[in-house]
């Protein structure tokens, strides 16, 4: 974890023009049967990102909090000057100053994170803010989990608050439990959605922790209107997908993905590159929604 100070919010002008800049861009993204694809990646690989037809990146906020203003600056620019953007980001909450769960939380100090990074992720055209952070939320041992839940709703509530003042949203990530001790599955997550009752509170599938939790797919279709955002990978060695029989459950999600409508972000999330991968799950993801 980055233990610099707060990166300075953009001026008000400054997230107007960047704001705007990724909203004209829009029209020229790509989408696979209306999802648009996008790639959990670091900044620097940006630019193979958009040269590979992919519609945007997704970095880790905690990467974005800890960049310079002059490392930030450039790539703001470089963002704003190409075809593609950051539609989401994850790896919110790192490090023991910006835990959720415990007899130790700092809300206040957490806030003061959020309301700083968020600033830079907005400018990048981010819409969705993952939410996993397994270290942020794990519960102490002994330490009850009724308080454990609690603890986690006032910090959505007010995470909720900040993001939806900056036309964001805040989106639970369900993880396996050998990553996270609590919130493992998508019904979790969506209980939990429907407890904060927040307009800035959502959540995510990610199709590698349904897999390893052995979650129905159905519950796509069940929390199809508090999902915003999906992450995708081969749950066999958590690598980018490339071929339609690596996984016997892939025609069913993909499927139920075309039922419901699902018209939002899908990030390949896992082991792989663009160098190596990328236009073989490019091709994967056509297979299915095109």
């Amino acid at each position: 974890m980055n233990t610099s100070p707060a990166p300075r919010a953009l001026t008000r002008r400054a997230m107007m023009i960047s704001t705007a800049a990724a909203a004209a861009s829009l029209t020229a993204f790509g989408k696979v049967g209306g999802v648009e694809i996008g790639v959990c990646e670091k900044p620097p690989e940006f630019a193979k990102c958009e040269a590979l037809g992919y519609d945007y990146l997704e970095p880790s906020a905690t990467t974005i909090a800890g960049m310079s203003d002059t490392a930030f600056a450039a790539f703001h620019d470089q963002v704003k000057a190409s075809k593609i953007y950051c539609r989401s980001v994850n790896i919110l909450l790192s490090g023991p100053a910006l835990k959720v769960v415990g007899a130790d939380v700092n809300l206040d100090a957490v806030s003061k994170y959020l309301d700083t990074t968020l600033d830079r992720c907005k400018s990048l055209g981010v819409s969705v803010v993952v939410w996993g952070s397994s270290g942020s939320r794990r519960v102490p041992d002994g330490y009850s989990r009724d308080t454990a839940w609690d603890q986690i709703k006032t910090y959505l509530k007010r995470a909720g608050e900040i993001a939806q003042s900056k036309g964001l949203v805040i989106a639970i990530e369900p993880l396996r439990h050998q990553e996270s001790n609590i919130i493992n599955t998508g019904a979790e997550a969506f209980k939990l959605v429907n407890e904060v009752n927040h307009p800035g509170v959502k959540m995510i599938i990610d199709y590698y922790h349904m897999r390893i939790e052995n979650e129905d797919p159905e519950i796509v279709r069940t929390a199809k209107d508090a999902i915003v955002h999906m992450h995708f990978a081969n749950p066999t060695g958590r690598r980018w997908p490339r071929s339609a029989d690596e996984d016997p459950v892939y025609a069913k999600f993909f499927q139920i993905l075309k039922e419901v409508k699902y018209q939002r972000g899908l990030s390949i999330e896992g082991t792989g590159s663009f160098d190596a991968d990328g236009a073989a799950s490019m091709a994967f993801f056509k297979s299915f929604l095109g």
